[in-house]
């Protein structure tokens, strides 16, 4: 099995592409923020390693728990790409237990190598993260930077060990049962979610809604004007994560009304029949989407109110702001990327049925639409719910800052970053969809 993992890698490699970047930017964000944790536990001064230790565990922590769920959704979305192989491997006679070996040994194999990459790169990313807080006089301009490979190591361990039990976890569900319904159902959404998956969700909902309940019953009271920020700066982080491990259920709940509005054209029809028929797929794409949306909208609009309120009445505003939009725009650049890939893996693993749909007598410009048509519907799913998910800081903190249910300003921001959201996705979906029609339409016109 180790040696059919290594040939499958070789002969495969675009398969594995979406998880390998997301290894490798995911190491390197973590890898980054925990460098600065390692350099305030050298020699420094008490304020210089306060600063540091926010950066690192708060900023980072927060930015770890997006990497890590985008890390094991791509995997969990490359591993049941592969159903119907697995299921073929069973029926020539390979266990389960040799098909879940196969599928650990491909996925750690691309893993520790993209981990290994992504620690050269949080070792430069690290620097530049200090020397943008030395520029900014957030600390010492003296300050050495200690990061070395024990912050790194952990980092890379840390997304390696996820991956490897996003894989393991995956794998299993891909061989339960005999090898014929494996074969029967590969393609097939049965529209069941795994307790685990619905208990975290859960979870992460309802921590986020408590932390919003807390700022606006205790801490929009306290003495420290930061208090309601730190209660209420994660919650639509966590609201969001955990809105997202709903995707598959919220995705074909919420297409239905698209079924309605769609259904007159053929490409539309199609569109929206797809969506509700691959949710477990299409989820993969949403759920970055509602990450990237409730994050954006949040932090954002949460720092806009801090400036209103407390601009040049509190020393350190500067600082919690510049904090602030290095979450949002780590955090961001993160989901985006993800966005971009998991559109990619989604689409690149679709060449067969657009091939099919050419050879019935579709036409490529059809075949496109009907895709595009089909990101258009998931992002629209993901921005509405991403933008619900964002008032779990947006309302407790404009409240705890007297500005009521409604923000006094900026009521622009969460539109502007809707269709930039949107806009992104489709961007994302067009660029993809073209050269896998094109492979494919070569495929049926050459006969492969």
């Amino acid at each position: 099995m180790n040696t059919l993992a290594w040939a499958s890698l070789r002969h495969r490699p675009t398969a594995f592409v979406a998880t390998f970047l997301a290894v490798l930017l995911g190491t390197a964000m973590i890898g980054s923020f925990a460098t600065l944790l390692e350099t305030a536990g050298g020699p420094v001064s008490t304020a210089d390693e306060e600063t540091l230790t926010i950066m690192g565990a708060v900023v980072g922590g927060w930015g770890s728990a997006i990497v890590l769920f985008s890390v094991a959704s791509t995997l969990a979305v490359t591993v049941r790409q592969r159903e119907t192989e697995v299921g073929l491997l069973r029926a020539i006679g390979a266990t389960p237990r040799q098909a879940r070996r196969l599928i650990r040994a491909e996925a750690l194999l691309v893993t520790v190598l993209a981990a290994i990459g992504g620690a050269l790169v949080a070792a430069v990313g690290g620097r530049a993260l200090l020397a943008l807080l030395r520029s900014g006089d957030l600390v010492s301009a003296e300050i050495a930077y200690g990061g070395g490979p024990a912050s790194l190591a952990a980092a890379a361990c840390l997304v390696v060990a996820t991956a490897t039990v996003a894989a393991a976890v995956t794998a299993r569900r891909a061989t339960r049962g005999p090898a014929t319904v494996v074969l029967r159902e590969s393609g097939i959404d049965t529209g069941r979610m795994r307790w685990w998956r619905v208990a975290a969700g859960v979870v992460l909902v309802g921590y986020g809604l408590a932390m919003a309940a807390v700022t606006i019953t205790v801490t929009a009271d306290s003495e420290d004007p930061y208090a309601a920020m730190q209660t209420a700066g994660a919650s639509s982080i966590l609201v969001g994560v955990g809105l997202a491990l709903f995707a598959p259920v919220l995705l074909r709940l919420m297409s239905a009304p698209a079924r309605t509005a769609l259904g007159r054209s053929a490409s539309g029809h199609l569109a929206s029949y797809n969506v509700a028929r691959r949710s477990h797929l299409l989820a993969s794409v949403l759920a970055p989407v509602i990450v990237l949306t409730s994050s954006a909208i949040g932090t954002l609009m949460l720092v806009g109110i801090d400036g209103r309120t407390l601009e040049g009445t509190v020393e350190g505003a500067e600082t919690i702001n510049l904090l602030n939009n290095v979450v949002v725009g780590m955090i961001a650049l993160f989901a985006a990327i993800m966005v971009v890939n998991a559109i990619a893996a989604a689409i690149s693993h679709r060449r067969s049925e657009l091939r099919r749909l050419w050879l019935v007598g579709a036409t490529p410009a059809e075949v496109e639409r009907s895709v595009v048509t089909e990101a258009a519907i998931v992002a629209a799913v993901g921005v509405l719910v991403g933008a619900v998910a964002s008032l779990a800081t947006i309302m407790p903190f404009a409240i705890a800052r007297d500005e009521g249910p409604v923000p006094d300003g900026q009521l622009w921001l969460p539109p502007l970053l809707v269709v930039g959201v949107v806009a992104l996705t489709l961007t994302a979906a067009r660029g993809a969809v073209r050269p896998a029609l094109r492979q494919a339409v070569h495929a049926g016109a050459t006969g492969r």
